[in-house]
C-alpha cells in the first residue's frame, strides 16, 4: 500500500495513541524509501476523521476561559492545546492523501508535520496526566478542522488558510502562553511550549512555501490574494499583535507583515 492511502488509514484511526504512533511510523517509512504515488486520486471514505468519542465538541464560544492559575485551570488549558494539536496530525495527514499532483517534498513536508504533531500531542499529554486528567476529560472546540472542510476543494486555499492562518496564531500566541504558565510556576509547560513554538515556526514556513509556489504556479500575487481568500472561506480575521520574529522566521515577508497589520487594523 502506498503511503498517501496509508495516510488516510493513519486518518482514520480514532485512538488518539494508536494514531500518534502511526504517524510518526508513516513518516519513518517514507524517509526509508516507502512507495509515494503523487498523482493517485483517492476516493473520501466514511469516517474522516477518526476521533475518540471524548472531548465532547462545540461551538468555540461554549468553551470556557481557562486561567493557569489553578491547577484545574492549568490542566484545562493544557487540554485545549493538546486538542489542537490532535486536531493538527489529523490536518496534516488529511493534507497527504487529499491533493493529489504536488510534488514529492510537498507530501514528505506534510508527513514530517504530521510526526511533530504527534510528537507535541504525546509531550501534553503526558504532562496533562500529572495534573491528574486525560485527553477527552473537557470540552473543546473544531474550529481547525472546519477549515479543513471549508477548503477541502483547494490546496492553495489550504495552504493560506490552516499553516500560515491558523497554525501561524500560536507563533503570536504562545509567548504570552508561557509568561503566564512561568508565573503559574509550571516550568514543564513552558519548556513543552518551547518545542512546539520552535516546530511550528517550521510548520507554517512550509505553509508559506507552498502557498507561495502554488500562486507562482497561478500567476497570482500571493500578499493580494490572501484577504481575498480569508473573506471567500470565512477565515477569522488575524489580530495584531504580531510576533514579528518568530512570523518572519516562518517565512513572511517584511512587506507581507506591515500589508497583514495594516489590513487587520481595518
Amino acid at each position: 500500500m502506498e503511503t498517501r492511502t496509508l495516510a488516510l488509514k493513519v486518518l482514520c484511526l480514532q485512538d488518539p495513541a494508536e494514531k500518534v504512533a502511526a504517524a510518526q511510523e508513516l513518516y519513518a517509512q517514507v524517509l526509508a524509501g516507502q512507495r509515494l504515488d503523487e498523482e493517485l486520486l483517492i476516493e473520501r471514505p466514511e469516517g474522516v476523521p477518526g476521533r475518540p468519542s471524548r472531548p465532547r465538541l462545540m461551538s468555540a464560544l461554549q468553551v470556557p476561559n481557562r486561567s493557569p492559575f489553578t491547577v484545574e485551570g492549568r490542566a484545562a488549558l493544557l487540554h485545549a492545546i493538546a486538542h489542537i494539536e490532535f486536531n493538527a496530525i489529523n490536518l496534516a495527514l488529511d493534507v497527504v492523501w487529499r491533493f493529489a499532483g504536488m510534488p514529492r517534498q510537498f507530501y514528505l513536508d506534510w508527513l514530517r508535520i504530521a510526526a511533530e504533531e504527534a510528537l507535541h500531542f504525546n509531550l501534553l499529554h503526558g504532562h496533562l496526566q500529572t495534573l491528574g486528567h486525560v485527553y477527552g476529560d473537557f470540552d473543546a472546540h473544531d474550529g481547525l478542522w472546519t477549515m479543513a472542510e471549508r477548503t477541502a476543494g483547494d490546496v492553495l486555499a489550504r495552504m493560506a488558510l490552516v499553516p500560515r492562518t491558523l497554525e501561524a496564531r500560536g507563533l503570536d500566541a504562545t509567548p504570552p502562553l508561557q509568561a503566564k504558565l512561568a508565573r503559574a510556576g509550571d516550568k514543564r509547560a513552558v519548556e513543552i511550549l518551547e518545542v512546539i513554538l520552535r516546530d511550528e515556526v517550521g510548520h507554517v514556513l512550509i505553509g508559506n512555501h507552498w502557498y507561495r509556489y502554488l500562486c507562482e504556479q497561478q500567476g497570482l500575487d500571493p500578499i493580494a490574494l490572501y484577504p481575498d481568500l480569508v473573506l471567500r472561506y470565512e477565515a477569522p480575521r488575524l489580530r495584531p499583535p504580531f510576533n514579528r520574529s518568530a512570523r518572519e522566521a516562518a517565512g513572511f515577508s517584511a512587506e507581507e507583515l506591515d500589508y497583514l497589520d495594516a489590513w487587520a487594523r481595518t
